[in-house]
């Protein structure tokens, strides 16, 4: 306490100065339809650098209120229209209407992912892809990141419907930087069988920036960065109740989720509540498949204050879920799935058993718990940033009948950190500069343990420029790192086996690209960065046996840094009859990580005993060589005019990744997605209407080609066939008052009920079913999805 008091009077007293300086400002005005003149109630008006938000009345009208005097991004959206996005300098009392145009395609949005400020898309030298809660509604989907697996370049290696891991352009794991609301989400991700947690029906927005982004985030955003937001401040007298409930027919998935939040005087609120319970999944050749069952329950809630010194939010989430293992064993005469039971036996596995929620082992039981700080403070033209938030992830991992008592159990603590102060030079410089790191604790709580108990700490140092002057966008700036690891000593039956150690990492960083529009439908941009990440404990310490895979994993605590250096370059076109956009990328990944056999001294292959367990296992050891990554990501729109309803989308992704040097007789990367192309044929009606709106109704077309480029080192990967999905959906908004009341989507999802494997799906190398001759577990069958959701919103007098 004798801390914390200074610190929190010090808080208040900078709070106090800060409010004192500052000169409160207005922005007020109408939206209204550009063809028509009429109003658009319910339009939103976002100023992402002051946190702001306005929605429009019934006449069009919208006001903000105790604004910092200052020159912002202003963004302006409506459903069924084309989002504004303008610069606009708010002095005094400043009045801007704003005049959207009905949507033939999406051209513009506001990133504030890795940048100094809010930024146009368009402006951005990286590519970034914006999602927002209304396509998100439109995708039928178990998890977050499942949602995510359209966009281009972005793919998932799952292990059954709950646990899917981000990959971008063929990079996953820790190479992926999942931050959310704010803070980097940090949950054992260097697991295969370990997910990302967070609540999928609270997701507002999201923003993935493809390639490096070590510049502003350090290590572990080598491959890009998944900016998920969620607990976010409604607008000024508004009181919004959001209520939604989901089926899902193939697995009986039912899910709830209740919002409620307010905005008052710049006193805000926000709170969520949701759960969640699937049973197991079914498709063609496997029948249900037992285990693929998972429930969670989780809440959120903000409270914070904002005014024209700045403001001050608080959040808390807490996510809780169980989720089955699926292990994939069978009899050997029938082909049926067995269960494990007590006594060591197994039975195969009935009707009951496929229609619970509650796993049966093995299974895992996660919590993570997160309490953020988020700070912003208007120094004049200048503003500070301070983020801070603490969290807590325990993974329980249950395998045995007999025993209520997790068999592993890690128990991760992390403080995360961040101050940046963001200086605009003048009208066409911003520039930014600031620290971030992280403090970190793992425990190893059950007898079983994988990777040691370790501590880290974490700190980096940045600077950050933007220059923007009419059609020119040009950016870059540099970073300082240090990581510091200690691996604990641990013992098992007397005998080490765990050693200490001590590992410093030190690493620097840039990026420098440009954007540049030629005239209004033409945009190129290039960008040159140098990303990194630092060994995981486990690829630094790890011995034993890595749950659902058959390999004895032994550390290696001399690995380096992953560095890498990517060039990316894109065009982007938009016309009234075509949107088309290339982009293409090289990366370098120098000290990439990955594991190989180890022989033994008679020249065969190297087993160990799991002391754990008991089982034999082959073993394997990280190692580290150079690999080079490469692809071409597509995308064109054609909405003829004047048939500006309809529209035929279709993008196409591919990446190659080659190792300099043959591992095992194969020089191709683990886990690089197949070459996809997604063609939709989609129509839109009633974008203005009075009681029914923004129908829409489309048919999809998915299809994976065959990865023949695996990974066949010592078994790893096989090569993957082809498969063609086809999907259809159709969805329409009610509305009273200008508002929508309630949206109801209904999805069909591979329709024609195919039995296929997914290339990174992990189920694909469980046991093989000896009835059938066929390795592994398939994915998910024909599945029907209906989500009915009520924004419903009110005046807060």
């Amino acid at each position: 306490m004798r801390v914390i008091k200074p610190l929190l009077y010090l808080y208040a007293v900078l709070c106090m100065q800060v409010a004192n300086s500052q000169t409160r400002s207005t922005l007020s005005g109408t939206v209204r339809s550009a063809e028509t003149h009429q109003p658009l109630p319910g339009a939103s008006i976002q100023i992402y650098d002051i946190n702001r938000h306005a929605i429009a009345d019934e006449n069009g009208e919208y006001k903000s209120s105790s604004l910092p005097s200052g020159k912002y991004l202003v963004e302006v959206s409506f459903v069924g229209y084309g989002t504004i996005v303008e610069s606009v300098t708010i002095d005094g009392n400043t009045i801007r209407d704003f005049h959207l145009s009905a949507a033939v395609v999406e051209q513009e949005g506001v990133t504030v992912t890795g940048v100094s400020a809010a930024t146009r898309i368009k402006q951005s030298p990286q590519p970034v892809m914006l999602v927002k809660r209304v396509e998100l509604m439109k995708v039928s989907s178990t998890n977050i990141i499942g949602s995510l697996s359209q966009i281009p370049g972005v793919s998932t290696a799952s292990t059954g419907p709950a646990i899917a891991k981000p990959f971008i352009r063929g990079l996953g794991y820790n190479r992926v930087l999942v931050v959310h609301d704010g803070v980097r989400q940090e949950g054992q991700q260097w697991g295969d069988e370990h997910g990302i947690e967070i609540d999928d029906y609270s997701v507002q927005r999201v923003e993935v920036m493809k390639g490096p982004a070590s510049l502003i985030y350090g290590s572990d955003a080598l491959a890009g960065v998944i900016n998920i937001q969620t607990l976010s401040p409604v607008a000024e007298g508004r009181l919004n109740v959001n209520l939604l409930g989901e089926y899902q027919s193939n697995s009986r998935l039912r899910g709830y989720y209740g919002n409620f939040a307010g905005t008052k005087n710049g006193f805000s609120f926000n709170a969520y509540g949701s759960y969640k319970a699937a049973e197991d999944y079914k498709n063609r050749y496997d029948g249900y498949v037992f285990n693929s069952k998972f429930n969670n329950k989780n809440f959120g809630t903000l409270l914070g204050y904002g005014g024209s010194w700045g403001h001050s939010f608080a959040r808390i989430t807490y996510f809780d879920q169980k989720i089955g293992m699926i292990e994939g064993e069978r009899d050997d005469a029938t082909g049926q799935f067995l269960k494990p039971v007590s006594g060591g036996d197994e039975v195969t596995a009935g009707r009951n058993d496929f229609h619970s929620i509650e796993p049966s082992v093995p299974y895992q039981h996660v919590k993570h718990l997160k309490f953020s700080s988020e700070n912003n403070f208007n120094l004049g033209r200048n503003k500070l940033n301070l983020i801070a938030g603490f969290q807590r992830n325990q993974r329980m991992e249950y395998g045995d009948p007999d025993n209520d008592k997790p068999e592993a159990y890690f128990d991760l603590k992390t403080v995360n950190y961040t101050a940046r102060i963001n200086v605009p030079f003048n009208s066409v410089w911003k520039n930014s500069i600031g620290v971030s790191g992280m403090l970190q604790w793992n425990k190893n709580r059950a007898e079983e343990a994988l990777i040691p108990d370790y501590r880290l700490w974490d700190l980096g140092a940045f600077i950050f420029s933007q220059y923007n002057k009419k059609r020119l966008s040009v950016s870059g700036g540099f970073r300082f790192d240090n990581r510091h690891v200690t691996g604990e000593e641990m013992y098992a039956d007397s005998e080490i086996r765990f050693a200490r150690f001590n590992r410093n990492f030190f690493n620097l960083t840039a990026t420098a690209g440009l954007s540049y529009e030629i005239g209004k439908e033409l945009n190129l941009k290039f960008n040159l960065a140098r990303g990194f990440r630092a060994p995981t404990l486990a690829e630094l310490a790890s011995n034993g046996a890595h749950e659902g895979t058959n390999r004895f994993e032994i550390g290696n605590p001399d690995l380096r840094s992953e560095t890498s250096l990517q060039a990316d370059a894109g065009i982007d076109y938009n016309s009234d009859h075509i949107t088309l956009g290339i982009g293409a990328f090289y990366n370098r990944v120098s000290n990439f990580i990955y594991y190989r056999k180890l022989v033994g001294n008679s020249g065969n292959d190297s087993l160990l005993t799991d002391p754990d367990s008991g089982d034999l296992f082959q073993v394997f050891q990280f190692d580290q060589q150079t690999a080079h990554l490469y692809g071409i990501e597509f995308h064109m729109d054609l909405h003829p005019h004047p048939l500006d309803w309809l529209h035929f989308e279709n993008t196409f992704s591919i990446t190659r990744a080659r190792f300099s040097q043959s591992i095992d007789g194969s020089r191709n990367v683990p886990n690089i997605p197949a070459a996809k192309l997604l063609s939709q044929l989609k129509a839109n009606f009633l974008s203005r209407g009075q009681r029914f709106r923004n129908l829409y109704a489309s048919l999809e077309s998915d299809y994976a080609f065959r990865q023949n480029h695996a990974f066949t080192g010592y078994n790893t990967e096989t090569p993957t066939a082809s498969y063609w999905l086809i999907h259809a959906s159709i969805g329409i908004s009610m509305v009273r008052k200008g508002q929508d009341i309630a949206t109801i989507h209904f999805s069909a999802d591979n329709l024609t009920n195919q039995a296929y494997q997914d290339h990174q799906s992990r189920l694909k190398y469980t046991a093989i079913n000896n009835v059938t001759g066929r390795q592994g577990v398939f994915n998910r069958g024909r599945n029907y999805t209906i989500k009915l959701s009520m924004p419903l919103s009110f005046e807060w007098n």
